[in-house]
C-alpha cells in the first residue's frame, strides 16, 4: 500500500450501510502513515455512532455546520484547510447529488466546497440508484470537476441485489488515497535539495548556528517524491526522520554541504537550495572548549562557499532554485538574490516577529522570478511543498516546450 505518512486525511462519511467500513478504513489510513479527521452527516450517525469513529481515530468527530463550540477550536474553514486531501466514504447517491449542485447546507459538502484539497467519493447505493440517469449525470459533473471517483465495486448487496454499487474494501480505498498525491510532475527526474541549518564548530562543544527546524526542505523532498522524482536530500543537523523513498545525507558545516552537493549535482535536474547555510564560519577552531576567561572574547570568522550560486553557475546549469527567509522587503530582497545568485526562481518568506518562519508548522511564500511573483498563502508546509514543487514542474515543461516546440505534446 503507498505511502500516507504526515499526510491529513478528512474522512466523510454519509448515511448507508457502508458506513459500517468506516471505522476499518480509519485504521487503515492511519496504518499508512495518515492522521485522520471524521466529518459525519445526519443520516451517518443512523448507521454508525460517533463515538465508534472518534475511539478508532482518536480525534472528536465533527457534525454541525454552525457548532459554537467547534467554531471557537477548528472551525469549519480551518478545518477544510488542515486537509491535505478528502475522500467521502461512502458517498451516497443524495450526496453526491448535492455535491454536483454545488450546495453547501451541512458541515461536509461545505468542507468540500471550502477546501482546496484533492477530493475523492466512493459511491456506495443500491445498484439501480447507481445506474439512476441522474446519479450517472451528477457523477460525470463531478468528475469533469476534478473529483476523483473510487468504484463502486460490483457484488451482493445488503438490498438482496447484485450489481455495481458497492463500497469499494478499506484496503484499496486507502491505496487509493495514497495516490492522489502521486502526481507525476516531475517523472523521471533528479532532485537534489538541502534543508536544516548548518553548524560551524568554535570548538569540540560550541559553535555557531541559526534556528532552521529543516521542516521545510523535508516537505518539499516529501512532495518532490511523491511528484515521481528521484530526490537526494543533503540535510544539516536536525530532529526529523528521513523521508520515505528519499535518499538522505547528513553533513554538519557549511563546507560538508557545499562538497556533498557538487559531488552529486552532476546529475540532478533540479536543485532547491532550502537549507539555512551559514554565510561565515570561525577562521579556526579551538582544539579544546574555550575557557571563560577575559571580558570580551573576539572571533575571526572567514566566508563559507556560496552553494546557491555556484550551482547557479555551473554550465550546464539545473534549475536552480533558492530561498530567502527576510525579515522586511520581502520582494525586494527577493528580487535582489534572484539577480545576485543567478538562479531561476526564489522562494522568500518573512521570518521574525508574529510572521514566524522558522520552526513552525504553517507558512507562506512568494515566488519571484524572471516572469513576475506568485503567491502561496499561509497554509501547512506541506500543502505549501506540493504547491512549490507543482509550480517548480510547469516552470520547467513550460521551459521545455519553448526549446523544444516539436516535442511540447510529450510534456
Amino acid at each position: 500500500m503507498g505511502t500516507l505518512v504526515n499526510k491529513r486525511i478528512l474522512l466523510g462519511v454519509t448515511g448507508g450501510i457502508a458506513a459500517y467500513k468506516s471505522a476499518d478504513l480509519v485504521r487503515r489510513l492511519r496504518e499508512a502513515g495518515a492522521a485522520v479527521r471524521v466529518v459525519m452527516t445526519d443520516a451517518a450517525c443512523e448507521f454508525i455512532t460517533e463515538l465508534t469513529l472518534q475511539a478508532v481515530s482518536s480525534h472528536p468527530v465533527h457534525r454541525n455546520l454552525l457548532d459554537t463550540q467547534a467554531e471557537s477550536a477548528m472551525g469549519h474553514i480551518e478545518l477544510a484547510r488542515w486537509a491535505d486531501a478528502i475522500l467521502v466514504a461512502p458517498a451516497s447517491a443524495d450526496f453526491l447529488a448535492r455535491l454536483a449542485q454545488g450546495r453547501g447546507d451541512d458541515l461536509l459538502t461545505t468542507l468540500c466546497l471550502a477546501s482546496a484539497a484533492p477530493l475523492a467519493v466512493a459511491p456506495a447505493m443500491n445498484q439501480q440508484m447507481w445506474r439512476n440517469p441522474a446519479t450517472q449525470a451528477n457523477v460525470a459533473i463531478l468528475r469533469q470537476r476534478g473529483v476523483q471517483v473510487f468504484g463502486p465495486a460490483e457484488g451482493s448487496q445488503a438490498c438482496g441485489d447484485v450489481g455495481p454499487g458497492r463500497m469499494l474494501e478499506p484496503t484499496e480505498l486507502a491505496t487509493l488515497t495514497a495516490g492522489l498525491f502521486e502526481t507525476g510532475a516531475l517523472d523521471g527526474l533528479n532532485v537534489l535539495i538541502t534543508a536544516g541549518p548548518t553548524w560551524e564548530a568554535l570548538d569540540p562543544v560550541r559553535g555557531l548556528s541559526n534556528k532552521s527546524s529543516g521542516k521545510m526542505g523535508y516537505a518539499v523532498a516529501e512532495a518532490a517524491a511523491e511528484a515521481g522524482a528521484q530526490v537526494t536530500l543533503i540535510s544539516g543537523p536536525v530532529a526529523l526522520a528521513s523521508p520515505e523513498r528519499v535518499t538522505t545525507l547528513r553533513v554538519t558545516s557549511a563546507q560538508e554541504m557545499y562538497n556533498a552537493v557538487h559531488e552529486r549535482i552532476g546529475s540532478a535536474a533540479i536543485f532547491i537550495g532550502i537549507a539555512a547555510v551559514a554565510d561565515y564560519r570561525p577562521a579556526s577552531v579551538a582544539e579544546q572548549k574555550i575557557k571563560k576567561s577575559a571580558e570580551r572574547l573576539t572571533i575571526e570568522l572567514v566566508r563559507n562557499p556560496d552553494i546557491l550560486a555556484s550551482v547557479a553557475a555551473l554550465k550546464p546549469a539545473p534549475f536552480t532554485v533558492g530561498f530567502a527567509a527576510e525579515t522586511e522587503q520581502l520582494e525586494t530582497a527577493a528580487r535582489a538574490k534572484l539577480a545576485d545568485k543567478g538562479v531561476d526562481l526564489i522562494a522568500a518568506n518573512l521570518v521574525g516577529g508574529s510572521e514566524g518562519g522558522f520552526g513552525v508548522d504553517e507558512n507562506r511564500l512568494l515566488l519571484v522570478d524572471h516572469d513576475g511573483t506568485t503567491e502561496l498563502p499561509l497554509a501547512p508546509k506541506a500543502q505549501l511543498a506540493r504547491a512549490l514543487i507543482q509550480h517548480i514542474a510547469d516552470k520547467i515543461h513550460a521551459k521545455n516546450r519553448t526549446q523544444n516546440p516539436r516535442h511540447a505534446h510529450r510534456h
